[in-house]
């Protein structure tokens, strides 16, 4: 263990370089990132693509059946003058309706507030005052696997407090947002909290078993058990490789961002402390006024069959509101209490910096709004996936080697398609008949989609808050590019896929049970 300087210029400890081969491989790796055209000139690029594409395989007869309609897959031209005119009629559409965009905007308003006023910067220094620099990252992973089960709440609030708690504690802020990404994304189906998309898959999972066995149903929680015991798996890869690989790769990285409104360690003083208490304490009350108004069974926040996390429970299609009001009002509080604020013009200006910060993800979403829509609407990434099934049917291998090859097939469509459920509606009645037919549960083959789901979401541009994570990275390093993140993010990746896919297996053969009702043979 080497003593050195820390890129934020406090004094500490280092861990030592990770081997000078991966070194060089991540470095090599970040060049070659960083030389692709800014994001938003490659979200363009990659859409004159999909026109060309779309435009060449159109004419071609695939006999793969799409399993939505029942249909010959069929790629649809994006160069059609139909589709120009319905490119051009709903653009505005498209962007204003880019799911990431009105996320991150309203949830930054509330987060801004709390900024701007120091009620996030005295929190910080509150926390780091009495948790050990050692445990931060474990802690933080750890928080960001649980923020899956408000939906998309870990993008906008766990990510970017990753790279500030880091900093504060003296830390590269790069490793803090690393980990923090990994935790959200890299381990998206780790959480030993059920979320909304335990339903959603197991939905899709019970229509393609239900293809042979019509009567058969799924659980829900079919898959919670392997779920909560990754979270452990993820936690303590994501801690070693943060601390052990990522950090030490940015031991030369400078901090060259605007640091000016970032928490230092200094001690809370008398007006910071008050502004604290209160500001928590409003926070309290605002948390304790929602369990009273969620907890009834009659709440207008349940869904219509009583649940608070199915997907169309109004408490989860609330999350976003709910980010904006839990910090905006402990942020105004803090701020009169501890002198921060004077007038409504103060919060009014922390929503305009917040705002004034997004200037280039807004660039860069429009451009991501309408490649994501155009490569949608063309079928191709639908035909990715099928092809890919087929080909894996094909081969016939043995159970468990096909369960490796949906996970492997899974990670790299994610390249290219993100939504879990999309890829699963795909997926699914291809794969849960095939095995059932082979012995094997609709539950585990499940358990090996959600694996491969997860694992690649943090290397590929494509993800919607992938640029996000960018801009994060860019107000602590500024020449941060796509090759930056993407090679910080890889070794989690690479080892997330393979050792995680080792634990099912092992999981598996220990006889462990799944979830509720999922045995892992059929029938």
């Amino acid at each position: 263990m080497a003593d050195t300087t820390s890129p934020t210029g406090a004094p500490g400890s280092m861990p030592d370089r990770p081997p000078r081969f991966v070194d060089r491989a991540l470095n090599a790796i970040e060049r070659v990132g960083n030389k692709l055209p800014d994001p938003a000139m490659l979200f363009f690029l990659l859409l004159i693509l999909v026109w060309i594409v779309s435009w060449l395989l159109s004419p071609i007869q695939f006999s793969e059946i799409d399993p939505r309609n029942g249909q010959p897959i069929q790629i649809k031209n994006q160069l059609a003058g139909t589709s120009i005119a319905a490119f051009m009629a709903g653009m505005v559409t498209t962007f204003t309706s880019f799911h990431p965009l009105g996320v991150v905007l309203v949830a930054l308003l509330g987060v801004g507030v709390a900024e701007h006023t120091g009620f996030i910067n005295a929190s910080l220094k509150g926390l780091l005052s009495f948790t050990s620099a050692k445990l931060l990252t474990p802690m933080l992973i750890l928080v960001a696997i649980v923020s899956h089960t408000a939906a998309d709440a870990g993008y906008v609030l766990v990510i970017p407090l990753g790279g500030v708690i880091f900093y504060a504690a003296g830390r590269h802020p790069l490793a803090g947002i690393a980990a923090a990404f990994a935790g959200v994304s890299g381990g998206f189906s780790a959480n030993f909290v059920p979320s909304s998309l335990d339903p959603l898959l197991s939905g899709l999972t019970q229509a393609a078993a239900q293809i042979i066995a019509p009567e058969r149903l799924v659980n829900p929680l079919c898959n919670w058990f392997f779920t909560a015991a990754s979270t452990l798996l993820i936690v303590l890869l994501g801690w070693f490789l943060t601390d052990k690989v990522i950090e030490p790769r940015l031991r030369d990285t400078k901090v060259d961002g605007d640091a000016s409104d970032m928490p230092k360690m200094e001690e809370l003083g008398p007006k910071e402390k008050r502004g604290l208490f209160a500001g928590l304490a409003a926070l309290a009350v605002g948390l304790a006024i929602l369990f009273f108004v969620s907890a009834p069974p009659a709440s207008v926040f349940r869904s219509p069959d009583g649940s608070l996390t199915a997907s169309t429970a109004p408490l989860m299609q609330s999350i976003v509101p709910l980010i904006f009001l839990l910090f905006l009002i402990p942020g105004v509080v803090y701020g009169y209490v501890a002198g921060t604020v004077k007038t409504h013009r103060d919060i009014v200006k922390g929503m305009s910096n917040a705002m004034s910060t997004m200037g280039y993800y807004i660039v860069m979403a429009f451009f991501a709004a309408l490649f994501i829509a155009a490569f949608g609407q063309s079928n191709l990434g639908a035909l990715l996936a099928l092809k890919g099934a087929g080909v894996l049917q094909a081969m016939a291998l043995p159970g468990a080697v096909t369960m490796i090859g949906i996970i492997l097939l899974t990670a790299f469509v994610n390249l290219m398609v993100g939504s879990a459920s999309a890829k699963w509606a795909l997926l699914a009645p291809i794969f849960v008949p095939m095995l059932m037919t082979l012995g094997y549960s609709p539950e585990l083959t499940q358990a090996a989609y959600r694996v491969g789901d997860s694992t690649t979401n943090i290397i590929t541009p494509l993800m919607p808050y992938f640029p996000l994570v960018v801009v994060y990275c860019q107000r602590y390093v500024k020449k941060t590019g796509i090759g930056t993140l993407v090679s910080l993010m890889l070794p989690f990746s690479i080892t997330f896929l393979i050792l995680w896919t080792g634990f099912l297996l092992l999981y598996w053969a220990l006889g462990i049970p799944l979830g509720l009702q999922a045995p892992y043979l059929y029938p």
